[in-house]
């Protein structure tokens, strides 16, 4: 009676296992191994360039300004924000952001409008390539 249990318990527990391994075998998540989206890749990357180069180097250019850092919000828009250096809660200036699945970032704000917006452009393209170089100061 015992050897009749086991070998039921085994042929049950092998079919749990083929199962299992059916449902595992469908469609693949866009989402990478390592759990992060293209979009936050990206930022991540560009967020850190960011703070070396504009925020912790006290470029001159950058110090009426502090950084927002919204990466891992929940709306899946891994951001950045500069905002004045004397109101955190301020209004944006410049928003640099990926949506979704999208390495491509983007930059907008009144920033962009002003003779610092050149080269904040230039500097967000050069690190989106991959390059952390500082780059030239204004």
């Amino acid at each position: 009676m015992r050897k009749t249990i086991s070998i039921a318990c085994a042929a049950i527990l092998g079919v749990a296992a083929l199962s299992l391994a059916a449902c595992q075998s469908g469609s693949r998540s866009a989402v990478p191994p390592s759990g992060k989206s293209a979009s936050l890749r990206a930022m991540e990357q560009v967020a850190i360039a960011a703070h070396k180069c504009w925020i912790a180097s006290k470029d001159p250019a950058f110090k009426p300004y502090q950084m927002a850092n919204e990466l891992n919000n929940f709306g899946g828009t891994p951001r950045f924000l500069l905002v004045p250096a004397n109101h955190y809660g301020g209004k944006p200036l410049l928003v640099v952001q990926a949506q979704g699945n999208s390495s491509r970032v983007e930059v907008f704000g009144p920033l962009m409008d002003q003779p610092l917006g050149a080269r904040i452009g230039s500097d967000v393209a050069r690190w989106q390539a991959g390059n952390g170089d500082c780059g030239t100061k204004a």
